[in-house]
């Protein structure tokens, strides 16, 4: 059986925004209708408290007070996964098995690192996922992404996947993605469950060439990412590529010029939300760039803009 009829999740999965008010405070309402939102514009997921969550603006007690509130009033609607990395074994640990307890399908995980220069040998880091799997009982996506500032070698990825029970997913976003997922696909065979694609689907058409079967993107518009996977799922790779051709200025405009606050941004422009603000010290977005963005969203009419209006 081939991967993408066995694996448990696959499909668009976009990250869930943190929602503060304008003095930095959490926004449960808002966050609640965020999540909604996501939801109603075809996410086949969700995933919560990672990087383009502002996760790392977040306390442990939010923390808490996030997972529990969202996932309880996801109530089961969609599959969520909860970001959990941390560079602590016992910690990560411990936050995977409150997850899963709280109703999390999936955790998400990061190598362990802290800061610029503190990084973890490829035995360490085995071991680090190893005793995470065996804290929990649910699949544990790696992220393997430049911000961890470690490298994770196909032959390690593989032999993981292999060896530890719950890694089964991976979330590739490296430089060459697409070549990583076919050599990640080639090495470890059926133990890869879920080959995915990340970093707001700039690189998507190359990595669902490669395999990929899911995509971790930013959650501003997960109708315009579904009009490009659902097709190619389906064998239909023209009628994707033509999607993907439509939407990719507003994906290009989102990684490589308004970043983190573009769904908030988009969210607050279609009566979502009240506020697009990020966490001091996170710089807020120049009003000639939210003025651009606003600008190619627009040809594309996502549901972004409509639902809260």
């Amino acid at each position: 059986m081939s991967q993408k009829s066995t694996a448990r999740y696959h499909g668009v999965f976009p990250v869930v925004p943190t929602i503060f008010d304008h003095q930095g405070e959490l926004d449960l309402p808002g966050q609640l209708r965020c999540v909604d939102f996501m939801i109603d514009a075809g996410s086949n997921g969700l995933c919560i408290l990672a990087n383009f969550s502002e996760q790392f603006s977040l306390s442990d007690a939010e923390r808490e007070t996030l997972t529990t509130a969202m996932l309880d009033h996801v109530a089961g609607r969609v599959p969520v996964i909860v970001t959990t990395t941390h560079y602590g074994t016992r910690i990560c640990a411990e936050r995977s098995r409150r997850a899963q307890q709280a109703g999390a399908s999936m955790v998400m995980i990061m190598p362990p690192y802290h800061g610029a220069t503190i990084r973890v040998g490829e035995a360490g880091i085995r071991a680090f996922f190893q005793a995470v799997s065996d804290a929990i009982d649910i699949p544990i996506m790696i992220q393997d992404a430049p911000v961890s500032g470690t490298p994770l070698s196909v032959a390690l990825l593989a032999s993981m996947a292999r060896e530890i029970a719950n890694v089964a997913y991976f979330k590739i976003e490296t430089p060459q993605a697409a070549s990583k997922l076919r050599e990640l696909i080639a090495a470890g065979g059926d133990a890869i469950e879920g080959p995915w694609d990340g970093e707001e689907a700039i690189t998507l058409m190359a990595d669902l060439d490669a395999g990929a079967t899911g995509a971790m993107t930013g959650g501003g518009y997960p109708d315009g990412i579904r009009s490009i996977l659902d097709p190619f799922m389906a064998g239909h790779r023209e009628q994707a590529m033509a999607a993907y051709q439509r939407w990719l200025p507003l994906i290009n405009y989102e990684n490589r010029q308004a970043g983190i606050l573009t769904c908030k941004a988009l969210m607050q422009e279609g009566g979502i939300i009240a506020s697009d603000s990020g966490r001091h010290p996170f710089p807020a977005m120049l009003p000639a760039v939210r003025a651009g963005l606003l600008e190619q969203a627009r040809r594309l009419d996502p549901m972004v803009l409509r639902w809260g209006r």
